[in-house]
């Protein structure tokens, strides 16, 4: 992703990081979920857009890791 798609900047650590990784997919499962806990600290964001293109199934799983579900009340 970070060659061939436009507009799109991932940092060296993180590509080594899943180049490291036993298990590129269980990997980045992680990276999302810790990217996820980070935006949700910020002040006045009260969601995030998830995209896993062809990989629609992991959904579910990644929102349960995020703590995301149940849906957290909006105050």
């Amino acid at each position: 992703m970070a060659r061939n798609v436009a507009g799109i900047t991932i940092p060296d650590a993180l590509i080594d990081r899943m180049a490291k990784a036993a298990k590129g997919s269980e990997e980045g499962i992680k990276i999302c979920v810790e990217q996820i806990q980070e935006v949700k600290e910020i002040e006045g964001v009260h969601g995030v857009h998830i995209m896993a293109i062809e990989w629609e199934q992991m959904i579910s799983k990644i929102t349960e890791m995020a703590g995301l579900l149940p849906r957290p009340k909006v105050e």
